[in-house]
């Protein structure tokens, strides 16, 4: 098996970012702080009633030392319904903008609608988070190299609504990989540079229990693609089954499993608890050296 994949790199500065401000992967890992615009979240603690909370969500995570704010409009726990792209502009773009006006901290955006999507970096976001890896809507991938955004690829099998239902691998690890492979392939022919693609193996997504320890337990395969790789585990079903803690009780859980994949060379933590987190990175960081990648 090859250890890269045509086009990789090896990150070694800052990448520039649309409307200012850089993003740099090649120093310490980065927290990356999930605000919900919704209120269907699978984590109550994460709901926002109304744009002015969501906003007020931001801001504190962004004092707190987040890296990243990522906005998103569209709930992706299993079994949740399609948003309409109107109406994931109207939960998202006037919190974009609110927040925007009063911080400069790089804005991701959950969305995998490319009207979503510009919108959004018309209204001052600087990267999109994509859970179809650029699959569900063509236009998306090319609107995001025009804008010279900074792309997240995700592995999933199925959509929301029904990608827990018995998902099935033969081997997740290399069924995962070679799906990366392949929207790694789909990005750079639609002209998105290769430093502007941050690879994400879907942890919870269309995946059993046995596929999730698999896929953290074996990550260097994926980090072996040659991209940064984001991991989004925060709170999930897998800390609850590992814990046997409820979705409000699981943050010791999640702190021990998002070391475990900074310490293999993941190098974005998606997170709902920044200040947690951002100590943990803190810690992490006097220890080290993290793994190169």
């Amino acid at each position: 098996m090859s250890n890269t994949i045509p086009g990789t790199i090896k990150m070694t500065g800052p990448v520039k970012l649309p409307g200012g401000g850089a993003l740099d992967l090649s120093g310490k890992p980065l927290v990356m702080a999930i605000v919900n615009c919704t209120e269907d979240s699978f984590y109550p603690g994460s709901h926002n009633a109304g744009p002015e909370a969501a906003v007020e969500r931001a801001l504190v995570a962004a004092e707190a030392g987040a890296d990243i704010i990522d906005f998103g409009g569209e709930s992706t726990r299993p079994g949740a319904a399609y948003v309409s792209e109107e109406e994931e502009q109207r939960r998202l773009i006037p919190v974009i903008r609110a927040f925007r006006r009063q911080k400069q901290t790089p804005i991701s955006v959950d969305t995998r609608k490319e009207p979503v999507a510009r919108a959004a970096l018309e209204a001052g976001a600087n990267l999109i988070n994509d859970i179809s890896a650029l699959e569900d809507d063509p236009a998306l991938g090319p609107r995001c190299a025009e804008w010279g955004a900074p792309v997240v690829l995700m592995h999933k099998k199925g959509i929301p609504t029904d990608m827990q239902d018995q998902p099935y691998y033969e081997d997740v690890v290399g069924e995962v990989r070679s799906y990366l492979a392949a929207a790694v392939a789909r990005a750079l022919a639609v002209g998105i540079p290769p430093e502007h693609i941050i690879l994400d193996p879907g942890i919870g997504f269309g995946k059993r229990r046995e596929d999730n320890l698999a896929l953290l337990t074996r990550l260097d395969e994926i980090r072996a693609l040659g991209y940064p790789v984001l991991i989004g585990l925060s709170r999930k079903t897998i800390i609850g089954d590992l814990t046997g803690r409820e979705v409000s009780q699981r943050l010791a859980g999640t702190l021990a499993a998002n070391a475990l994949c900074l310490m293999k060379g993941a190098r974005i933590i998606r997170v709902h608890d920044v200040p947690e987190a951002v100590d943990l990175v803190k810690v992490l960081s006097a220890i080290g050296p993290y793994p190169a990648g």
